[in-house]
């Protein structure tokens, strides 16, 4: 088969680059249990398809140009986890909440607002700031209904996604110290990975305006100039917690 200028071979998949991924997590599962770190790595579950999804996009390759594989938190953890990716061009371990769901992220918002203290002890640790640095996500244009548009943390108000990553050198990835380097580096984000498990606690509890993550979610609570009220989705997104 030939995707453009990749060509596809089954059996070189098979042999050079899954079942590595999948020996890569049956090891990472035994780092993980070794550093106390409560991330899944499960060599059936965690990798990802090398097929992707192109229902709705314009690019028709039916193949992804690299390897990757997820490790949920255990328990509870509404979809935060970590990750790892592996290219010809960069490879990449991170973690965090990607596309969380309304009310988690909007508990998010709320304990900027009212637990700022803990946000930035997590944020500001000092083996997460030198691994990783700053947080990551796609953001908002405006502050989200709810607070103030000169909130001090308006920028993290604005996260649609709470990730944290950084690049992995040749090195790293060809050395056979792989699994350690990936668990050590995921290891100094569960400060910040515990803050957002936490987040699924309660949605009914009010920030200072009076604004529950659960009626921020469904876009209620509106009372600063220009901003905008949530979309149909979210509003029934929101109400579906209620039942």
């Amino acid at each position: 088969m030939q995707d453009g200028d990749l060509e596809y071979d089954p059996g070189d998949y098979e042999r050079l680059l899954k079942e590595p991924l999948e020996e890569l997590c049956a090891v990472l599962g035994d780092r993980f249990a070794r550093l106390d770190v409560p991330l899944q790595a499960d060599p059936i579950r965690s990798p990802f398809r090398i097929y992707r999804d192109i229902r709705f996009s314009q690019d028709k390759s039916p193949y992804k140009t690299y390897v990757s594989a997820s490790f949920p938190w255990i328990g509870e953890g509404g979809g935060v986890g970590g990750y790892f990716s592996l290219s010809a061009e960069q490879s990449y371990v991170g973690g965090g909440m990607w596309h969380p769901e309304s009310a988690r992220l909007a508990a998010w918002r709320s304990a900027i607002a009212e637990r700022p203290r803990a946000v930035h002890a997590a944020l500001r640790d000092a083996a997460f700031a030198a691994t990783f640095g700053e947080v990551e996500g796609e953001r908002l244009k405006r502050v989200p209904s709810g607070f103030p548009s000169d909130h001090p943390d308006a920028e993290l108000l604005k996260l649609k996604d709470v990730t944290f990553g950084r690049q992995l050198t040749d090195g790293e990835v060809t050395s056979p110290e792989l699994p350690d380097t990936l668990a050590a580096a995921l290891a100094t984000g569960l400060p910040l990975m515990r803050l957002l498990v936490e987040l699924g606690a309660d949605a009914l509890i009010p920030n200072f305006n009076n604004t529950t993550p659960l009626m921020a979610a469904a876009g209620l609570g509106t009372t600063e100039p220009l901003e905008e009220a949530g979309e149909e989705n979210e509003a029934l997104e929101a109400v579906n917690l209620l039942e």
